[in-house]
């Protein structure tokens, strides 16, 4: 074979080479991206006071959010042994629906508070504002305390920031039938509502309706150190749950405590 011909054949042969390893690496970087895309979440149902019968059907309706939206994929679980700092590692975010003064002991809470300070992402569906009633590291990671519930019916739902990407959607407004929930030692300053009762919806005279300057915020958003906070007092009726409405507010917010 000439010179000039072998030295062709090796200058095809190595620009083969470096596009069989380009290709490879990207193939790999692909792969590594697909792993990482659907981040986990652990959806935390453990109840010490009453147990609403709509878990199920929550854990349920959360795991197909999360296959629908490729973002995250939802841990159930009622064990309060996830909460360590290495178990917690596994996550992105924690979604709470609980009730009652949870046993976990100050390393496991040190361990939920770390995480979220950290970065990572909290999420309280209806009762995870009546929890841990006696632990006031919790009212500062979570706002509110639950306070009665006089409604239980169809009522009008404020949209308070119709720009914001979690709740734009919506509209101005949205009817919803549900348990209406009242928060006390509403931290107002450090929250941003998103949903609050119209109060010209329901009747202010029921026995155990408690009016406060803030009014009756139903959802809200709120940060912990570098992590992002989200309660919503909507999710006791499954037809909530089943509302697509409600699904996509799930959805939104669970991919924002994540900051994707």
């Amino acid at each position: 074979m000439r010179e000039g011909e072998q030295r062709r054949e090796r200058m095809v042969t190595r620009r083969e080479f470096i596009a069989l390893i380009s290709s490879t690496l990207a193939i790999r970087r692909a792969n590594a991206h697909a792993e990482r895309s659907a981040e986990k979440v652990l959806y935390f149902t453990y109840s010490a006071g009453y147990r609403h019968e709509v878990i199920p059907l929550s854990s349920a309706t959360l795991m197909q959010l999360g296959r629908n939206s490729g973002a995250f994929e939802v841990i159930a679980t009622d064990d309060t042994s996830e909460f360590s700092t290495e178990n917690l590692d596994r996550y992105a975010a924690v979604i709470f629906y609980t009730t009652g003064e949870i046993p976990m002991d100050d390393a496991q809470k040190t361990a939920l508070l770390d995480f979220i300070r950290g970065g990572r992402g909290f999420v309280g569906i209806h009762s995870a504002t009546d929890t841990f009633y006696t632990w006031p590291d919790y009212l500062d990671l979570i706002g509110g305390y639950f306070d009665g519930h006089p409604w239980h019916q169809a009522a009008t739902i404020e949209v308070l920031d119709p720009s914001n990407p979690l709740v734009a959607f919506l509209g101005t407004s949205l009817q919803v039938e549900d348990e209406i929930y009242q928060i006390s030692e509403f931290d107002h300053r450090g929250s941003h509502v998103l949903l609050r009762l119209d109060p010209s919806s329901v009747d202010l005279s029921k026995a155990g309706v408690h009016q406060r300057f803030y009014g009756w915020p139903l959802a809200w958003t709120r940060r912990y150190g570098n992590g992002r906070v989200f309660y919503t007092a909507l999710g006791h009726e499954p037809a909530v749950w089943q509302d697509a409405r409600y699904q996509r507010i799930l959805t939104n917010a669970i991919v924002w405590s994540m900051q994707r």
